[in-house]
């Protein structure tokens, strides 16, 4: 049976070439354009959820915090492909169908920025609150405290974490074949699953640990190389 499932086929070849390279492009575009609109959205919410914290340096209202914290946290707990169908409709009214690459990219849009928010926030967080105070002494505004000292002290962290969210969005758009979302987790569901074509889906489930893998290598030599502490031991 093992032998069966990792011997490769030539009937399968035809397959693989015929939809292989447009179902790894399908999901390397959803990949990266989901991020960037999750980017987008994620990290001025988690700035918000930062600086406008009773402590932070531009407190806002409590209401409003506790609304932006339950909402963020209340998509990050619905399990991708529930949120998935929940938003089919809104789906619809953006890109016109359920199906596909561009309309899968909006529940994974909805399901990434709620993680960027958060892990925005625990970078800002980990910015040294002297550096803070330092720059308030010298009559820095929010706006400049934000642009001059949380972000750009933050960014070997937001690196880090920014890597790890394209690595989920990535898993996420191989669930989203199940419901027609496109790209290798389609190829994988309608061949190797629907038609038992074992070793299709095999194919497809390496090519996605290829592309973790290198999506990981990448991000973690630019948060090294971004890492100021580490330059100055070198």
């Amino acid at each position: 049976m093992t032998k069966t499932l990792f011997m490769f086929d030539p009937k399968n070849w035809e397959i693989i070439t015929a939809t292989f390279p447009s179902a790894i492009w399908e999901t390397i575009y959803a990949t990266f354009i989901s991020t960037f609109f999750a980017l987008l959205i994620g990290i001025p919410l988690g700035v918000i959820l930062v600086v406008g914290d009773k402590d932070g340096i531009m407190p806002l209202p409590s209401w409003l915090m506790k609304i932006l914290n339950v909402i963020i946290n209340l998509l990050r707990s619905v399990p991708f492909l529930i949120l998935m169908v929940v938003v089919m409709p809104l789906t619809r009214l953006i890109v016109g169908t359920v199906v596909g690459t561009v309309a899968a990219m909006v529940p994974l849009v909805i399901a990434s920025f709620p993680y960027v928010a958060r892990v925005t926030e625990g970078s800002l967080r980990e910015v040294d609150v002297n550096s803070i105070e330092m720059a308030r002494s010298m009559g820095a505004t929010p706006f400049q405290i934000i642009t001059k000292v949380l972000i750009p002290e933050s960014v070997p962290s937001l690196i880090s974490n920014i890597t790890i969210t394209l690595t989920n969005v990535l898993s996420y758009t191989a669930m989203a074949g199940a419901l027609g979302g496109g790209g290798l987790g389609k190829v994988a569901i309608s061949y190797g699953y629907n038609r038992y074509i074992y070793s299709i889906m095999i194919y497809a489930v390496i090519l996605l640990v290829i592309l973790v893998q290198v999506i990981q290598t990448v991000g973690t030599r630019l948060a090294i190389k971004s890492d100021k502490r580490l330059k100055g031991n070198l």
